[in-house]
């Protein structure tokens, strides 16, 4: 459901735009709002998620989501959009960080990777719901009728979690909220942890904020496809994350459980991406290149299964969603900035100027290789073995 939020305005996105009047710096405040409150609230999400347990605290912030969605649905202006998006962010905000922290206590640590895997799979799964189902549905019923129908599920779900799924817990009983703020405090200052978490979000600054918006207005601005092949794209995207998803989390855990660090795989992949979002940038126009770059750009999240065999399983709510925070900051930061840039250019009828985008792309492109960068300067510090404590 977290990713059906996160990728419902790509296909809303030319209704939405003409309903509230918004350029495209305010389409892109408007999807990307979610990936900041998402950001702000992750360092209490993660340390509540160690104190309360994933269960409850998810269930709890799926209510917050229903409201966001309702108001969302009923907004009549753009202000009011904007504000029901954040607090829908802040309401699915830990639905991948709960589940990432329920396989550190359920699962063994050569499992992981594999976990990992299938829950951004699941997430997947949930944004090719948002492509051809949804433009399916748009054309007999109103986006606002739709979106409601996307909230009702999410009810369903915070339920399912309240009175279905059991508890599991790995907080020390003489473990006080200030010993855990503190354990954040170290966790933050780690070089380890910022050599992981600042690439992530510097990947995620364009994969994601490309894959949940921009992709979509490229095929229709440069590539010339009309709203239903946009949704058929979309879809091919989705299904090559979910392949990048599976293949990295099984290759990563079968790597390590021979003894091998999945660091190469992690900078492997993500320099596949940079190489083909380069090509884009350049003016080779294909939808293989954006499938690729997509799901190899997936590579990224073996961060968090990296860093989960580091710390402490009574930290892994904090470590997950520190992690996150630099990620979504950079799919905030990185939506945002591509509307500003296309906005430099005059409209056309159809959209935004074509010419527009290589300069966008190529922005965002430059700040993911950068983080390649980073990480692979930091390979002899990333790349030792480590297991996580009990």
């Amino acid at each position: 459901m977290s990713y059906v939020y996160r990728m419902v305005n790509a296909v809303l996105a030319p209704t939405l735009a003409a309903e509230f009047g918004l350029s495209a710096a305010g389409l892109g405040l408007l999807s990307s709002v979610y990936f900041l409150s998402f950001a702000v609230v992750q360092l209490p999400v993660g340390v509540a998620l160690d104190r309360y347990g994933p269960r409850r605290v998810n269930a709890a912030l799926l209510l917050v989501a229903v409201a966001g969605g309702a108001w969302f649905a009923a907004a009549e202006s753009a202000s009011a959009a904007i504000a029901a998006r954040a607090l829908i962010g802040l309401g699915v905000s830990a639905c991948l960080m709960a589940a990432l922290t329920a396989f550190v206590l359920w699962y063994p640590p050569e499992r992981i990777s594999t976990m990992t895997g299938i829950a951004f799979s699941a997430g997947a799964v949930g944004a090719m719901t948002a492509t051809v189902p949804l433009e399916l549905l748009l054309r007999a019923w109103g986006w606002r009728e739709a979106f409601l129908l996307i909230v009702g599920v999410t009810a369903v779900l915070s339920i399912v979690f309240w009175f279905w799924v059991p508890e599991r817990t790995a907080r020390r009983t003489n473990e006080g909220f200030r010993e855990i703020v503190q354990g954040l405090s170290a966790l933050l200052r780690d070089p380890v942890f910022l050599r992981f978490a600042i690439p992530l979000g510097a990947s995620q600054t364009a994969a994601v904020a490309l894959q949940t918006l921009w992709i979509a207005t490229w095929l229709r601005d440069v590539a010339q496809w009309n709203p239903a092949e946009v949704a058929r794209g979309l879809l091919a995207v989705n299904v090559s994350m979910i392949i990048g998803y599976m293949a990295f989390g099984r290759a990563a855990d079968a790597w390590q459980r021979r003894g091998r660090s999945a660091f190469p795989l992690l900078a492997g992949g993500v320099a596949l991406s940079s190489v083909c979002l380069g090509l884009i940038v350049v003016g080779v126009h294909s939808m293989l290149l954006w499938c690729v770059f997509v799901g190899a750009g997936t590579a990224v999240v073996l961060a968090y299964s990296l860093l989960a065999r580091r710390y402490p399983k009574a930290m892994a709510g904090r470590v997950n969603t520190a992690v996150n925070v630099v990620g979504f900051v950079g799919m905030f930061g990185g939506q945002w900035a591509i509307g500003m840039v296309l906005d430099r250019w005059p409209q056309s009828t159809q959209g935004y100027a074509a010419e527009a985008y290589p300069w966008a792309l190529g922005m965002v492109w430059a700040i993911q290789f950068a983080g390649l960068a980073w990480l692979w300067s930091g390979r002899a510090l990333l790349e030792r073995p480590s297991t996580s404590a009990a």
